[in-house]
Parts: C-alpha cells; structure tokens; sequence
C-alpha cells in the first residue's frame, strides 16, 4: 500500500483532535485524522463550555450552531440541610471585555458530532476504526504507521488521544499521575424531584459537600456524587443525593449515562518530541473534573498549537516557534491542576466542616482559570492577554469584535482615525477602527483600546502593541523576533 502524505496527522478524534483537524483545515492545511472508535461520542463526559471556549468559537464560526442547543449557567449556590444558604455568581459578572458571562451547559457530544460533520463536509473526515501502531521520526518528518496497514508521511504528528494516550507512550514520555483516593460517580438522567429546580450548579452542605447538581441541556440533570470506594450501583447513588438533598426528594425517571471516575492528577514531562509530535489535551495533562476545565483546557491547546503550525507550514517561520506552545501551554496546565485540585480535595476536608462553602469559595479564588478569561502567556503588560470583545459597527451594522478576527492570520488593530499606509506581510491583516461613526469603515464609542495598535495572534491573544505613531516597528519586531531578521 503507498505512503499517503499530509502535513499533520492528529491521533484522536474527541473534541481535541477535531478542533486540531478543523484550525487546520481553516489554515489550508493538509491534514488526516484517525481515531479507534466507529463514530463520534454519543453521551457523557465532558459538560461544560467556558466563556473563553465560547469566544474562540466565535472566532471559527462554530458559535452559532452550538450555542442554541446549550443551557447558560452562571450562578452557584449553597444549601444546608435542605435550606437555602446563598448563591454567588460575582466571578461571572465581574469579566471585563466578555460577552458570554456563563458556563454553555451542553455534552461533550454536541461538539463532537459538529465538528466531524464539518471535516467530512470539506472532505477531511475521520478514519475510524483505525489506530496507530508505530511512529518514526525522520530528518525531515515523521513516519507513522496505522492498524489499516496504511503508511503516513507528515511533517508533524499531535497526539490528541486522551489520558491513555498511545503517542506518549510510543514516545516513552513520562505521565507520573497522582491518585488523590477520591472516587465519584456521574450520572445524566431524566429527574423528578420536590426541590425547586432553578438553572444553576448547587452544591449540597450535610455530612459533607459531596453531592454537586449540574444543570445540562434539554431535559438531562447530572449530578456528581463522591463514593470514594469502587463498587457501588446506582441506586446506593441515588440514595446519597437524597440524604443530601433532604428533606426534598429525587427519583430518576431516565438514565442517560452513569459512570465512576477516579480522581488523577498529571503533566506529561515534555509536550513536545524534536518540535515534530507534539501532545495535546488529555494526552499531555490531567486532573480532577472539578470547575469544569478539562474539555476547555484541550481546545485552547489546539487554538495555540494549529496557528503556530500554519506559520512554519506555509509562512516559513522557523521550528523554534513551534517550542512556543510547551512554553505557553504547560504552565496553564499546571495551573489548571492546581485549581482542581484544590476544588477536589475542599469537597472532603475541611477543618470547620463547611466543604461546600469552602467548594464556591475555592471557585472564586480561580475564577480566572474556570471562566478561561484569567489565562494569559507572560506577564509584561497586555501583551499575551486576551484581547476584549466589543461592540463595533460597519457603517450601520452592528457586529462584535471576535467577529472580523481571522484564525489563519494575524490582525492588526488600529484604534484610532489616523490615515496610514502600511506593507505587511502576507500573514497579516489590518483592520482600522475608527473613535466616531463611519459610514463605511469598522467604528466604535465603546472601545478600551485608543489611539493604539494592538498586534493580534491568530489565537486573538495580544502579541504586542503600540502608539499609532510607532505602528511600524510593532510588526518589525515581531518579524524579528520569529524570523531572527
């Protein structure tokens, strides 16, 4: 059978490895996906879209197809003993430069089933029922070798397939995962139930916080519940969320999906081999599923691998960039393991014996890493921070900022009403918003940014930024520092 040749082949097909083969195919890559399973998920896992997920999927034009079929949530509240003890959503409405202040309730599925669809739309679908069997780095790429008897060529291989993942473990990458002893069953169901059921997560304050309520799209409830042993059936689960719950009681009418998970806790040693495979997601981090930021944390590896990719694939830019991503991504990583972690572990100790106060608490304190807004690369300024969304208009047409941003290229924003003329490279475009109403051009009275220009990644982090007066020597010294120009 002939080699097939791609510029990236990406090992795993959940939402990861998808959103990696969609950026590429936005970029113009040329990319193959392969996965074991027979087709996207159907049910369970992931539950929860953040409001930094939402934004970049606005900027993909994914946005609009899923979010209808999500539930907001935004709000946490606390009960004791079946009585209310408060509700807290201050970490949402504080956001600055955000216009989806919420969790988007909605299945991991969704996502999944969206984004094949679209890959095979484009002809770029996935290979089910194939896996990978070896990999073979080569001076000028990599070889990999499937279960179909098939042979790939690629210039760079991401290993997008969860916590098990058969490309670090081909690569001998070190994944030391810490096991906290804490053991939780998950249930989706169809609920009916004496409580006043109100769209929000509630946790529940008894012996312990150990029950936590998720509202989910449709008609589906989900509840996490700490067992902490292995062998327990549904109906010793069902029994707990009762005896937390009291006095109000709950039946299940329907069961979607239940399943256990115990808590791990891991960074792979390196997310990256040679700057050509490289891990993404659960291949390369894990933790507790507490604050909602396993699913989210994946994408926004994908968002920062695929642009980086694009440069060295068809804008020349030297493989250095390409170390950039372990750089960036693995201290979020860390972090978000940090958070989890410390969300985890409040659920069962607590020297006062208030865990479920002590839970909302512990989400306050990493709001930034739950909502995605507080990630940012560096700490010099704005620059490695997300930049805002806002209200603009063109002419008279009301749009959004993360509307006009492009994934397959850099931006450059000039806020201001200077008339320049400017050379850039073919990797960037220019978009000038102008301080009054425009009748043709791009305008706002509601912008943060005046009289500056903002240097955007494709990702729509802040590369860098300057007076007007300086703007060209802003896109200068990002040339030079790629390009060692």
């Amino acid at each position: 059978m002939s080699t097939q040749r791609v510029d990236v082949i990406i090992i795993g097909a959940g939402p990861v490895g998808l959103m990696c083969a969609y950026l590429g195919q936005i970029c113009g890559l040329r990319t193959m996906i392969i996965d074991k399973s027979p087709g996207p998920l159907e049910v369970g896992r992931a539950d929860a879209l953040n409001a930094r997920t939402l934004q970049l999927f606005e900027l993909v034009n994914v946005f609009e197809e899923l979010y209808p079929l999500g539930k907001p949530c935004n709000t946490s509240s606390v009960w004791s003993n079946g009585n209310f003890t408060s509700r807290q959503s201050t970490w949402w409405n504080e956001l600055e430069g955000c216009l989806h202040k919420h969790f988007l309730m909605l299945g991991q599925s969704y996502v999944e089933k969206l984004l094949s669809k679209v890959l095979e739309d484009c002809e770029a679908g996935v290979k089910r029922l194939t896996a990978v069997e070896s990999i073979e780095l080569l001076e000028d790429g990599c070889l990999t070798r499937l279960s179909n008897g098939e042979t790939v060529q690629s210039s760079y291989i991401i290993g997008a397939d969860g916590s098990r993942s058969t490309v670090r473990n081909l690569l001998n990458i070190l994944f030391d995962i810490i096991r906290p002893q804490l053991i939780w069953a998950v249930i989706d169901g169809i609920i009916e139930t004496d409580f006043p059921k109100v769209p929000e997560i509630i946790t529940f304050q008894t012996d312990t916080s150990d029950v936590a309520w998720i509202p989910r799209e449709g008609e589906i409830d989900r509840f996490y519940v700490r067992m902490d042993r292995k062998d327990f059936s549904i109906d010793e689960v069902i029994s707990k969320i009762n005896h937390a719950m009291k006095p109000h009681t709950l039946t299940c009418k329907e069961i979607v999906w239940f399943s256990q998970f115990s808590v791990k806790e891991s960074v792979a040693e390196k997310f990256h081999v040679n700057k050509k495979v490289f891990l993404a997601g659960d291949a390369c981090h894990i933790h507790s599923v507490n604050g909602g930021q396993g699913l989210n944390t994946g994408l926004a590896d994908a968002f920062n691998l695929m642009w980086k990719l694009n440069m060295v694939i068809n804008f020349n830019a030297p493989t250095e960039l390409l170390q950039t991503y372990e750089d960036e991504r693995r201290p979020v990583a860390q972090s978000v393991i940090k958070a989890s972690g410390d969300l985890v572990r409040s659920t069962k100790y607590s020297d006062k014996g208030t865990h479920a106060e002590d839970y909302v608490k512990t989400v306050q304190k990493y709001a930034g890493n739950i909502t995605g807004m507080g990630i940012r690369y560096g700490d010099q300024g704005i620059s490695g921070s997300r930049i805002f969304d806002f209200k603009i208009y063109e002419g008279s047409i009301e749009t959004r900022l993360y509307s006009i941003l492009n994934y397959s290229h850099f931006t450059l924003l000039i806020f201001g009403d200077i008339e320049m003329s400017l050379e850039v490279p073919e990797f960037v475009r220019i978009i000038q918003i102008y301080p009054q109403k425009h009748s043709m051009y791009f305008w706002t009275n509601s912008s943060p940014y005046k009289d500056i220009a903002i240097l955007v990644r494709p990702d729509s982090y802040i590369e860098s930024c300057t007076s007007l007066e300086n703007v060209e020597s802003i896109l200068f010294d990002y040339l030079a520092r790629i390009y060692a120009i």
